[in-house]
């Protein structure tokens, strides 16, 4: 290196962005992803021993990828070089590998190759990387966004480790802001600025686990605001809202908003309004609510507030849930739209929570009946003896699969817990459940 690129790379370094210049150079330094790279967990381990074999980081934008291979390049004794898919052409690769063997025969050096967004390669650009990692002339290090298991050739994926990357949690986004504005070497501490805490809550929220996109607007915020008469420069929640790019909505967790949305929200779609469920859905999700908080509101009302008026809503539901699950945000808002609309639109009953409230009162307050012993189980050692079973008339001999039969105990024989409505599919059981008896009478 001469004089005039070792002067580039220093002004390159200190002209970079916020982001960039706060990369950690150790793993101590690393913030998050404890469940890969917590002590004596298996790649901290690898890392510190410097013996890494081929991996794929996995995982969303702003998560640590290229962090974690910029770590290993500053702990590793072997050759590290890195190409980006987007730009790399088949004469890059081809220079690495004669570098890569040059390093090992000269020098007896191993060569990781580092190379972002490796789902851009085609499957003839991996295919070429294959032989190399096969024989060790290059430990490869990929990183992507995309499942790798639908993007990487699975010859590379089979000789290499894959390692998934999280949403960083908002108390590691707080952790990256506060470091990002008192750091005076790396950060922005030489600004003095200061940054309110709930402004720093908001950003670490709406940044949705991405530090990258959380470091951008601190960034922005610090360089485009005045100092106050104080000589410091505040970032207040207003500065926050504008250097994010998203409008600022008032929703604590925590608070009475937060339990005042979700309470609109539900008796949304309990008033079968889909409009205003919509609504409140979206406000929800703008404020970074928990996406699986919603889903599981969804499934409670699917089932409290319709009921069997149409059955398939829990099942919309439940589905939704384990959807959002897999698949995360920006699709889950879709998801949480379809049923919560589906539930919105459906008949209502709450029926169900009327027999099952009924029924656990009555339990409650009232002695303990007696099972009729044609009930019972007639097929443990000595039930015979004691009658258990004798009597009992199976269903599915009779007309309509259905006998005339006391099923309550004597003492409640003539309850009634469970009344269909006349809404939707329960207008048929009711249907139904009058016509079976009626017949089995005749």
């Amino acid at each position: 290196m001469d004089l005039f690129e070792y002067m580039r790379n220093n002004n390159l370094e200190k002209d970079s962005p916020l982001a960039s210049r706060l990369r950690p150079k150790t793993l101590e330094e690393v913030v998050g992803q404890s469940h890969i790279i917590g002590r004596g967990k298996l790649l901290y381990r690898a890392i510190k021993a410097d013996k890494i074999s081929s991996i794929i980081f996995y995982g969303p934008p702003g998560t640590g990828k290229t962090t974690l291979a910029r770590v290993i390049a500053g702990t590793t004794s072997a050759a590290f070089t890195q190409i980006n898919a987007t730009a790399a052409g088949k004469k890059d690769m081809e220079e690495v590998i004669r570098q890569a063997k040059d390093n090992a025969g000269m020098y007896g050096k191993k060569t990781i190759l580092f190379i972002d967004e490796i789902h851009r390669f085609n499957k003839g650009q991996q295919d070429y990387l294959l032989p190399f990692v096969e024989d060790g002339t290059i430990i490869l290090i990929g990183a992507t966004t995309e499942n790798p298991y639908f993007e990487v050739n699975g010859a590379l994926l089979s000789r290499s480790i894959i390692f998934e990357l999280k949403s960083l949690e908002k108390e590691d986004i707080k952790k990256l802001l506060n470091r990002a504005v008192c750091d005076e070497e790396r950060g922005m501490g030489g600004y003095h600025a200061i940054i309110d805490e709930d402004a720093l809550d908001f950003l670490a929220d709406v940044a949705n686990g991405d530090a990258r996109a959380a470091l951008n607007a601190i960034e922005l915020g610090v360089l485009t605001t005045e100092r106050s008469k104080d000589g410091k420069i505040h970032i207040t929640l207003p500065v926050a809202g504008e250097c994010i790019q998203k409008r600022v909505v008032r929703y604590d967790k925590s608070g009475d908003n937060h339990y005042d949305t979700i309470s609109a929200f539900i008796k949304s779609m309990r008033g079968s309004d889909p409009d205003a469920a919509v609504y409140y859905l979206a406000r929800m999700l703008y404020a970074g609510e928990s996406i699986t908080f919603i889903a599981r509101r969804i499934m409670i009302c699917a089932s409290e507030d319709v009921s069997n008026a149409d059955p398939n809503a829990l099942v919309v539901a439940t589905a939704a849930s384990q959807a959002v699950e897999r698949l995360g945000m920006p699709e889950a808002r879709i998801i949480l739209a379809q049923a919560a609309a589906y539930v919105a639109c459906a008949p209502k009953s709450n029926s169900s929570i009327t027999a099952i409230d009924s029924a656990l009162n009555t339990v409650k307050n009232e002695k303990t009946a007696t099972i009729p012993s044609y009930l019972m189980d007639a097929h443990y050692k000595g039930a015979a003896e004691l009658g258990h079973g004798l009597g009992y008339q199976y269903a599915h001999n009779y007309k309509n699969h259905y006998v005339k039969q006391q099923y309550l105990p004597d003492e409640l024989k003539d309850r009634v817990f469970y009344t269909p409505t006349e809404q939707g599919y329960e207008k048929i059981i009711k249907e139904h459940l009058g016509r079976i008896k009626k017949e089995a009478e005749e």
